[in-house]
């Protein structure tokens, strides 16, 4: 059933400063052609227009309603929705979940860059200083559907043992010859002239025992293979959705709670607004700073600066931004612990010994000294290479203090990057800095008060789609939805073209 609402009864009841007429503006000034292309060009004309779609999608992200046959109600009853429509007819839910899963899919990132560009054209965003932060939020999937990496190693070589021994029993028992269990199926299966009985009990012959067995185990293989194939350098996923890792949700962390399947997902803020997205399956904060900000570069997002916390601390995110002559305010992982007396008492770390720069050699407080042993490389989980230099103690066998030193049976020794040292002093003066500190101050208002508001007035905290594409687009329609409702919020209490919350004055 089609409803069209005449123009002055709505203006009586949906009023001009509604959240529901500035996303109709916002969506109306979009190129919709990357979502165009989402639809076959020789297929029948979908009811209702691909714009409208947008529209009543986004509308329900704002009004935090997720669930297509919820949406597909509230485009038959609520009197918002039937305006976007403008006369088309109300989707199925069928139809909502679709476009949502297939169609937006395809284009979703281009839709959301050009609502950022849109937002940057108004003057509310200015690609200058970017907050990062991170959560994890729970995946569609059976929280007891995991499959581990060692433990996939593990079956596999037992299973690898097992067919090593098998293989020249089974060849000497049939008078065959083959150098693998594959092969030697293919020979046991050609020598088979009987119909095969099927299901358990004492009449199969021997033959057939022997390929039933070769069977399973050759089944078993090709099931670990395909499992190490899903990993890709991770150490877990879930068979239910197999792009999501097992992984600690932050508000468990207090529970001891037990690990479950989720995704790791950035966001870029800058003045409030959501500029960046990223879903991820990596656990580490550290790995998805560097592919956030490349994302955003690649649709023109180009920071001056970025704050993010201790979690993306790391050489490799220190060289990038220095490779790029962008400046970064990251806060270094011990920053908190140093202030402690008990941190400034420990005698075992490297930072409380004193360095000599010229001989390049530490000295303990006890008075050991700690010389240049080697200098090696050490190869990240991503590939990235430093150059670590190995020191240890001359003699620690009769040293009063071995045993809150160290817990090595030899000498002390101690793994420094030199490079890393200079690049957290480096940091450290940045963030110390009235204008590093501003901008602390502001990442945890903006990039933590973003995801504040999406998990707990939004309720967002678990996905309803699976598959990394599929998880991205639904995260970056909330993105659109919280950008739109943000830029409504500011309008209504006159924060316009405000980038950074001033320190209180004293």
């Amino acid at each position: 059933m089609q409803l069209l609402i005449d123009e002055s009864f709505a203006e009586k009841v949906i009023p001009a400063d509604d959240s529901v007429r500035l996303l109709d503006r916002v969506i109306e000034e979009l190129d919709i052609t990357p979502l165009m292309r989402a639809y076959d060009p020789l297929g029948r004309p979908p009811a209702t227009p691909p714009r409208t779609m947008l529209k009543i999608v986004l509308y329900a992200g704002m009004e935090q309603n997720r669930a297509s046959r919820k949406i597909k109600s509230s485009c038959e009853r609520d009197i918002n929705y039937i305006w976007l429509l403008n006369g088309a007819p109300a989707p199925s839910h069928f139809e909502i979940a679709r476009f949502r899963s297939k169609r937006l899919a395809q284009c979703a990132e281009e839709i959301f860059s050009q609502i950022v560009k849109l937002l940057h054209d108004m003057g509310e965003i200015e690609y200058e200083h970017l907050f990062v932060d991170g959560t994890k939020i729970e995946a569609n999937a059976n929280k007891y559907s995991f499959v581990w990496k060692k433990s996939t190693n593990k079956y596999e070589a037992h299973l690898d043992e097992k067919l090593e021994k098998l293989l020249p029993e089974l060849c000497k028992k049939h008078g065959v010859m083959a150098n693998e269990p594959g092969e030697l199926l293919a020979q046991l299966e050609e020598r088979v002239d009987f119909p095969f009985v099927y299901g358990r009990g004492r009449r199969k012959n021997e033959l057939q025992r022997d390929i039933e067995l070769l069977r399973g185990l050759l089944t078993r293989k090709e099931k670990y293979q395909s499992y190490n194939e899903t990993f890709r350098g991770r150490n877990s996923f879930s068979k239910t959705d197999p792009d999501a890792t097992f992984m600690h949700m932050k508000e468990d962390h207090m529970r001891n709670a037990q690990l479950k399947p989720g995704y790791n997902v950035q966001f870029g803020v800058e003045g409030e607004y959501i500029t960046g997205v990223l879903v991820s399956s990596e656990r580490s904060d550290q790995l998805t700073l560097i592919p956030l900000m490349e994302k955003m570069q690649g649709y023109g997002a180009d920071y001056k600066d970025v704050t993010a916390d201790a979690g993306y601390e790391s050489e490799e995110n220190y060289s990038w931004f220095e490779a790029e002559q962008k400046t970064c305010y990251i806060k270094p992982q011990n920053y908190e612990r140093s202030k402690t007396k008990k941190y400034k008492s420990n005698m075992a770390l490297r930072e409380n010994m004193a360095y000599d720069v010229e001989k390049d050699e530490y000295t303990c407080q006890a008075g050991q000294k700690l010389r240049v042993k080697y200098v090696g490389n050490r190869k990240s989980k991503s590939g990235f290479e430093s150059e670590i230099t190995y020191y240890e103690c001359d003699d620690c066998s009769d040293c009063p203090f071995k045993k809150t030193c160290t817990r090595a049976k030899g000498n002390r020794q101690i793994h420094v990057s030199k490079r890393f040292i200079e690049q957290r002093a480096e940091s450290l003066k940045r963030i110390t800095s009235e204008q590093g500190i501003l901008l602390r101050m502001n990442r945890s208002i903006q990039s933590e008060g973003a995801f504040g508001v999406v998990k707990q007035d939004y309720g967002f905290r678990q996905f309803l789609l699976r598959g990394q594409e599929k998880v991205t687009t639904e995260i970056l329609l909330l993105a659109m939805a919280y950008n739109i409702n943000k830029l409504h919020a500011k309008i209504q209490q006159n924060r316009t073209g405000k980038q950074l919350f001033k320190k209180a004055s004293a």
